[in-house]
């Protein structure tokens, strides 16, 4: 698996209505350690097989983060059952992001 894009019109079927718990990365072209992010991000979607994780781009897309009231990027959300579990705001080294991720759909 690797991580794939969402639009706010896509959001809900690819995230909301997900049988798998979703990370979703909440991400800017402009921003320096969201491109950072990215990589650590990919890997860890081969490496974690229990989740999906996806990215939503908050300028082509503005509904979403207003939904859900994102103020800084990156911010990263966990949703499982269509709810949103667990968020990070920030940059984290990999090791450290995989156990928020393993810890938050556990």
């Amino acid at each position: 698996m690797s991580t794939h894009k969402v639009t706010d019109s896509g959001f809900e079927t690819e995230v909301l209505q997900s049988p798998l718990p979703v990370v979703v990365d909440f991400w800017a072209e402009w921003c320096g350690p969201c491109k950072a992010l990215g990589p650590i991000l990919e890997d860890l979607s081969e490496e974690i097989k229990t989740v999906k994780i996806v990215k939503i781009n908050i300028d082509e897309n503005p509904q979403t983060p207003q939904r859900y009231r994102i103020r800084s990027i990156p911010t990263l959300m966990v949703f499982k059952g269509g709810q949103p579990v667990a968020t990070k705001v920030g940059a984290l080294p990999k090791n450290l992001l995989s156990e928020w991720i393993v810890q938050s759909v556990a």
